[in-house]
């Protein structure tokens, strides 16, 4: 076969394996999926990725409760983050999207360390909350997952309207979360009249 016809047929032959090669096939390397995963017994996986994701807002010794320990050794860090699409969603409409996520990442505080003389500063990580909008998924919409340091996957938190659901519904400013925290947000909702009636944000 005469060298040119070759080459023809190998580029033909190269082009259509290229059209018919499926484009959905994840590379090593690759970002994950979007949105929130599930294992097929129904059970979170752990996002990955999420420093990378819009940080909201950072807390410290936080707590709903008046009985809440005071002992300043013994208070955490809380950081909050959320995909940039979900972020991007709610500077437009006021409200998050459906198969929204929110990374709530739990650390240690120390006060004395390296140079530090005042103040405090995060050590470990104790744990990470992940909160889900899923209406498809969940008949009560959100629903709430804990995880250790190490854990891969987790089951949401049940029942589905269990204390920890209960108190979102009732007193986060947006929807079920606590926009009135995070003050970049807060001034979208208000602009776009989306806080709910009775909250208390101050």
């Amino acid at each position: 076969m005469p060298r040119f016809i070759y080459l023809a047929v190998l580029f033909a032959a190269l082009a259509i394996f290229s059209i018919e090669k499926p484009t959905h096939l994840v590379t090593a390397g690759s970002p994950p999926p979007p949105g929130p995963q599930f294992t097929s017994d129904g059970k979170l996986m752990r996002p990955e990725g999420y420093r990378k994701w819009v940080f909201l807002s950072s807390g410290y010794g936080m707590s709903y409760s008046q009985g809440a320990s005071s002992d300043q050794d013994h208070l955490m860090f809380t950081n909050v983050f959320v995909p940039p699409a979900d972020y991007d969603y709610f500077l437009a409409h006021g409200t998050w999207p459906d198969k929204t996520m929110f990374v709530l990442e739990m650390y240690g505080s120390q006060s004395k360390g390296s140079i530090n003389q005042h103040g405090h500063f995060q050590t470990e990580q104790i744990g990470l909350d992940v909160e889900v909008k899923d209406a498809s998924r969940f008949p009560d919409k959100w629903a709430y997952f804990g995880f250790d340091a190490d854990e891969k996957s987790s089951a949401a938190t049940s029942p589905g309207k269990n204390d920890c659901w209960k108190c979102h519904d009732q007193n986060a400013a947006v929807e079920h979360t606590f926009v009135q925290f995070y003050p970049a947000l807060l001034s979208i909702a208000k602009e776009k009249k989306t806080i709910k009636d009775g909250v208390k944000l101050h």
